[in-house]
């Protein structure tokens, strides 16, 4: 077997040298924290003894820092494809980019080339429980390689990480503690709890083998860009090298394993480097563009909790000082461009790619418009995770078509007469309207509106920006607005969609609080169907006019009661006017009705919150409000206070007992009911705190009795 060239360890602060241990902690000269692997470079026969050998990270094993004469951990991962973006560089003009797929690895992202190097030299070494923190990705992969190579791994999350990712390590057998605070809180907290054990703390970027596993993505990338060549016998790098960056360890990895491969001889240049930051949690770009050598730390503000690392430390200081030498630059892109990016990269190049990765691809963007990629410059992205674990608010419960057949019976006909009705809520299903509006609220209020009565797909989007783009991916049948927005105003939305041929046919609604001007009818005249006025509007005459608007008949609504009979929206309403709205329903028409209690319920838990909304709303009298951290539900409640509030314990932002602390001390809303749902087992003293408020425990959740307490405690 063909062993490591590991041949001495370097701390990165001093220089100081020291023996080839993969585990070292600290400098024994300054106690610096940063070190660094080395290697006897010398007769290194690649490429050629690769060709003999199996695709793979291990294929490189002699640059690993595994000197051990025995099987690493492996399932298969590295030696991922590097993709030629055909659609993407017609997209952006730009004629050479190609993509790193990562997600073909194990557990769908590139951080499995830490979970092999790292998990091989715990076992081989004998470690049979480590501590890890994560901001996801990470926590996967060492769940999976610990589970295989037998060792107990200790995962602590922030309360912000997916709960897709927190059941994935669930699944694996990881003990996951989940960390009410940031990221770089969670790893303070789980460096304690492994000092204090005595067990194995995984360092990222600092220790030894998260570093040099990246490596191998250099190395996979030089290889199989030189397999497109005509002879195929030379490696050959990309002028630039991106990726979206949280902590750091990434880009430090692979930009070592292009100098390596320059040493080498085996390729004649070093890529530059372009690192992207959500613009959220960006404490590395404010640096570079300042100039500055050390990052100042920041708190996240960002729904990519993949990148949340408000402090880099010292990896700032390297990335910045790799990026003086070998060239290249720090950017940001926001949340709403790479979700946008994120879309756009599964439409044209159908790659399903998770937020995080996005960013970096919403990053490419920004610079190829900017002219810091030229457009004779290669690139190669880093393309990591799948869109499983994206957040609610991208892919929200409407992308989905739900066909639910109910009780078919146990005849023919009763199953015709199920499929039957099935398909006809299919049919409206197809149906789709996009809702525009900057206040969450309106939209919200709009979407329930419509789907109270048709089973409409409705699409919200609170950005005009993201709500073009929405309209352009889904090509609904119909598209409701407001006018007054930041960015850009529903008076330039409305242009762009009529000036575009893709969306120029489909029919927009004005529904806005604005007042019209002179000016303002003539800028909307003949481009919108109609315009309501909030406030000041029918709303089963607006139900009606979106039915007839799309070609639909209007059928019985959901109420067991209606006996709506169909009707076409009144003329008069096809002209824009400050009172387009009528103001008098037509005889035959009976108002509808929104449900008169409002209940807010805040709850970072989507299932949860979804399952109680669903349990009130199928009573038809209750008006649910969601929310997934304290922050949100204090801004709903400041903005219109529901009828009662259920509310969670363990929040993302801040805990439930503090919320409710700050709304007893707030006059305007401490007359809010409370009702508490919880998987928390509560001590004496958080028992006390909840004195007078009623507490239901989420695993024991009955559906007769939650009701009657809801009924309870509402005036």
């Amino acid at each position: 077997m063909t062993l490591s060239r590991f041949s001495h360890v370097t701390c990165l602060t001093c220089g100081h040298t020291m023996p080839p241990d993969p585990l070292l902690i600290v400098c024994e000269r300054c106690k610096g924290a940063w070190l660094d692997a080395a290697y006897d470079y010398a007769d290194l026969r690649w490429p050629e003894v690769l060709t003999r050998r199996s695709p793979g990270l291990w294929r490189y094993r002699e640059l690993l820092p595994f000197a051990f004469d025995r099987p690493p951990v492996s399932i298969g991962e590295g030696y991922t494809p590097l993709l030629r973006a055909e659609g993407l560089q017609l997209a952006l003009n730009h004629p050479q980019l190609w993509i790193k797929d990562e997600r073909q690895s194990p557990t769908g992202s590139f951080k499995d080339r830490q979970g092999t190097v790292s998990v091989s030299i715990l076992k081989a070494l004998g470690v049979r429980e480590c501590v890890l923190a994560s901001t996801g990705n990470a926590a996967a992969a060492y769940a999976a390689y610990c589970a295989r190579a037998g060792i107990k791994l200790w995962v602590f999350l922030t309360s912000m990480a997916p709960a897709e990712k927190m059941r994935e390590l669930g699944l694996y057998g990881a003990e996951v503690v989940k960390v009410t605070g940031t990221y770089d809180e969670a790893k303070t907290i789980a460096a304690d709890f492994a000092r204090r054990r005595g067990l194995y703390f995984d360092r990222g970027a600092k220790a030894v083998p998260g570093k040099e596993s990246m490596k191998t993505i250099a190395y996979e990338i030089a290889e199989q860009l030189g397999l497109e060549t005509t002879d195929g016998k030379h490696w050959i790098a990309p002028d630039w090298y991106l990726q979206a960056v949280s902590g750091g360890i990434g880009p430090l990895g692979v930009m070592k394993g292009f100098r390596e491969l320059h040493q080498l001889g085996l390729i004649d240049r070093i890529p530059k480097l372009a690192v992207i930051q959500v613009e959220g949690c960006s404490p590395m770009v404010s640096a570079f563009q300042k100039q500055q050598e050390t990052a100042t730390a920041v708190t996240p503000n960002t729904r990519i909790t993949v990148l949340s690392t408000g402090d880099p430390g010292y990896a700032y200081t390297l990335l910045y000082r790799l990026i003086g030498t070998q060239g290249g630059t720090m950017a940001s892109a926001e949340d709403g461009e790479a979700f946008r990016a994120m879309r756009r990269v599964a439409r044209i190049e159908g790659l399903s790619v998770e937020p995080a990765t996005a960013v970096a691809f919403a990053g490419l963007e920004k610079l190829i418009a900017a002219g810091t990629i030229r457009p004779d410059e290669s690139v190669v992205i880093n393309c990591s995770g799948h869109t499983f674990p994206a957040e609610k608010h991208i892919l929200e419960d409407q992308y989905v078509l739900d066909l639910e057949l109910g009780e078919l019976g146990g005849s023919p006909t009763g199953v015709q007469e199920g499929l039957g009705a099935a398909l006809e809520r299919l049919d409206e299903q197809i149906r789709t309207v996009v809702v525009i509006d900057d206040n969450p609220q309106d939209s919200r209020l709009i979407r329930r509106l419509l789907q109270a009565h048709k089973n409409y797909r409705v699409f919200e989007s609170n950005n005009p920006l993201d709500g073009i783009e929405l309209v352009k991916q889904r090509q609904p049948g119909l598209v409701i607005t407001d006018l007054t927005m930041p960015g850009i105003d529903g008076f330039s939305l409305l242009e762009r969609l009529k000036g575009d041929p893709a969306t120029a046919q489909i029919p927009v609604i004005i529904l806005s609080g604005k007042m019209l001007t002179a000016a303002d009818e003539k800028r909307l005249q003949g481009r919108p169907e109609s315009v309501w006025q909030k406030g000041n509007f029918n709303t089963r005459e607006l139900v009606d006019h979106v039915v007839s608007t799309l070609n639909d008949s209007l059928i019985p609504d959901n109420r067991p009661d209606s006996t709506l009979p169909s009707s076409p929206a009144p003329s008069h309403l096809k002209t824009p006017s400050p009172a387009a709205a009528p103001t008098i329903p037509p005889a035959d028409l009976q108002p509808l009705t929104i449900p008169p209690h409002a209940v807010l319920v805040i709850d970072d838990n989507a299932r949860d919150a979804r399952l109680v909304r669903r349990i009130l709303e199928a009573e038809k009298r209750y008006r649910v409000i969601e929310a997934s951290t304290a922050a949100e539900g204090l801004t709903a409640m400041q903005q219109s206070p529901p009828d009662l509030l259920l509310l969670d314990l363990v929040l993302p932002d801040k805990s439930g007992l503090d919320l409710l602390d700050e709304l007893r001390a707030n006059p305007e809303l401490r007359h809010i009911p409370i009702i508490v749902l919880t998987g928390k087992d509560l001590s004496a003293e958080e028992r006390v705190r909840l004195a007078g408020v009623p507490i239901w425990p989420k695993g024991n959740l009955d559906r007769r009795r939650l009701l009657e307490s809801v009924k309870q405690a509402l005036p």
